[in-house]
C-alpha cells in the first residue's frame, strides 16, 4: 500500500456506497470493479492518481485517522461513536440519511419511566452516543452493547428500550416496537486526513470542493 502515489479513499460497501457513487463519478471518480462482487479489498480507479479502499464502515474512520486513508465517507453515527479525532469533516454529503432513535416495545410507557426517575436498560451498538443522550437529560441507564438485532433484545427481556438506527421504521413495527424519541438525523460525511490536506493540499482540495459540489446538486 505504501507504494502508491496518489489519492486514496476508504468506503464501506452496502447503501452507503451506492449512494456515493454519483458523487464519485461527479468527482471524475469511477470504480473499475464493483466491491460487492469483487474479492479485491482495495479498488483502482478510472483515474491513476485515486483508488479505493474497502473497509467495514465502522472502522473508515480509523483508516483517515492513522493516515491510511487521505479521505473517507463515514455515517455520523460512526464519526460519533470514533469520536472524530485528527479528522477534518469538510462536507455534509447528505446521503444514507436515517435518524437516531430510542425505541421501545409498544405499550411500555417510555415518558412515564423517564419522568418517574426509573432506571432503564438500553441496548444499543452506540454506547458513547446513548449514554451522552441519557446523561444530558439526568436520565439513569444501565447501557447493554450489542452487534446487531437490536429489536431482539426488549422482545427476549435484555433490555426495556434500544437506541439505533431508523430509517423506515418497518422493522420495528414488524417485531412490535415504535420510536419513542429522536436523538438526532444522521448522514454521511466526507472526512479527511488533516495532515494529508497540508501536506498534499493541491490534490486533496480539488477532490472536498468536487464532493461539496455534487452534494448541493
Amino acid at each position: 500500500m505504501s507504494d502508491f502515489a496518489g489519492v486514496t479513499l476508504a468506503l464501506s460497501k452496502g447503501r452507503i456506497f451506492q449512494e456515493t457513487l454519483p458523487l464519485l463519478a461527479a468527482a471524475g471518480i469511477v470504480p473499475r470493479e464493483d466491491p460487492e462482487s469483487s474479492r479485491k479489498l482495495i479498488l483502482p480507479t478510472q483515474r491513476p492518481d485515486v483508488r479505493l479502499v474497502i473497509v467495514r464502515a465502522a472502522d473508515v474512520p480509523t483508516y483517515v485517522q492513522h493516515g491510511a486513508a487521505d479521505l473517507g465517507i463515514a455515517g455520523k453515527d460512526v464519526l460519533l461513536e470514533h469520536g472524530g479525532m485528527g479528522l477534518y469533516q469538510p462536507v455534509d454529503l447528505k446521503i444514507a440519511r436515517c435518524r437516531l432513535c430510542v425505541a421501545a416495545p409498544r405499550g411500555f410507557d417510555y415518558a412515564a419511566a423517564v419522568r418517574q426517575g426509573a432506571r432503564l436498560r438500553i441496548a444499543t451498538k452506540y454506547i458513547e452516543t446513548a449514554r451522552n443522550h441519557f446523561a444530558a437529560k439526568g436520565v439513569h441507564v444501565d447501557l447493554i452493547k450489542l452487534y446487531g438485532s437490536m429489536e431482539l433484545a426488549p422482545l427476549a427481556g435484555l433490555a426495556d428500550a434500544i437506541v439505533d438506527l431508523v430509517s423506515s421504521g418497518a422493522t420495528l413495527a414488524a417485531n412490535d416496537l415504535v420510536e419513542v424519541e429522536e436523538i438526532m438525523p444522521i448522514s454521511s460525511r466526507l472526512i479527511v486526513n488533516q495532515a494529508a490536506l497540508k501536506v498534499r493540499r493541491a490534490e486533496i482540495r480539488p477532490l472536498i470542493d468536487a464532493f461539496a459540489r455534487a452534494a448541493e446538486h
